[in-house]
């Protein structure tokens, strides 16, 4: 398989959570803000690589690649594991993330920055 597509990933969390089912949390809303937490623990891991190699290393040594690209992989499949969780369709995801998509193409990011007003707290 070249390209996972998002029904893949998610059928691919489901069929892990299928046969660990009896030792992990229910795939249900209720559970899903633990797989967020999961999820961006496995960002500090990503982190890690990063901080403790160069950029040239995570390029060009296969080794630290790997490493980099497992640990990213992580991260995505607790991605999945939330959207899961929260019943969030391939469609459903990929319909909203377009409308974002082609809504950011159209921001002018430099001016909306600079139009920010912060409050005096």
């Amino acid at each position: 398989m070249s390209d996972l597509r998002i029904s893949d990933m998610l059928n691919m969390s489901h069929e892990l959570w299928d046969k660990n089912k009896e030792k992990w949390s229910p795939m249900e809303p209720e559970h899903g803000k633990t797989f967020i937490l999961y999820m961006i623990e496995e960002v500090g891991e990503v982190i890690s690589v990063i901080k403790k190699k160069s950029v040239d290393e995570i390029m060009n040594d296969k080794e630290v690649r790997a490493h980099f690209v497992t640990e990213l992989g992580d991260v995505m499949m607790y991605y999945m594991d939330v959207l899961n969780r929260f019943k969030i369709t391939p469609q459903e995801f990929s319909e909203l993330y377009l409308k974002k998509f082609n809504n950011n193409m159209g921001r002018d990011y430099e001016k909306q920055y600079k139009d920010l007003k912060f409050s005096k707290e």
